[in-house]
């Protein structure tokens, strides 16, 4: 059987909330942020261009997800399921003026 890629969702309309991250190692997930005032998970991938906000996610949940043994696979059972928001992320630019 053929393997299926779901839909890719639209970018979000308006900002993200500002959540500082830090990165991890993964092959999959590039960083992981939390702010524990909104219950607001904050993740970007390895591939791709998005910051992903996951809202309602409790403190609990953060940092069993930071210390995972597989960050990947902890976020393909825990976290990808849940509704998120995804916003673009701003292109970096790189020493010689290439994108």
């Amino acid at each position: 059987m053929p393997k299926t890629f779901p839909i890719a969702q639209p970018f979000s309309e308006g900002e993200p909330l500002a959540i500082n991250r830090q990165a991890v190692e993964s092959n999959q997930v590039a960083e992981i942020g939390y702010d524990p005032e909104t219950k607001t998970l904050a993740v970007t991938f390895t591939r791709g261009q998005a910051l992903y906000q996951y809202p309602n996610v409790e403190p609990e949940t953060h940092a069993a997800f930071l210390a995972a043994e597989s960050i990947g696979k902890f976020f393909g059972e825990h976290i990808k399921a849940l509704p998120f928001k995804k916003f673009k992320l701003p292109e970096v630019a790189v020493a010689g003026g290439r994108p």
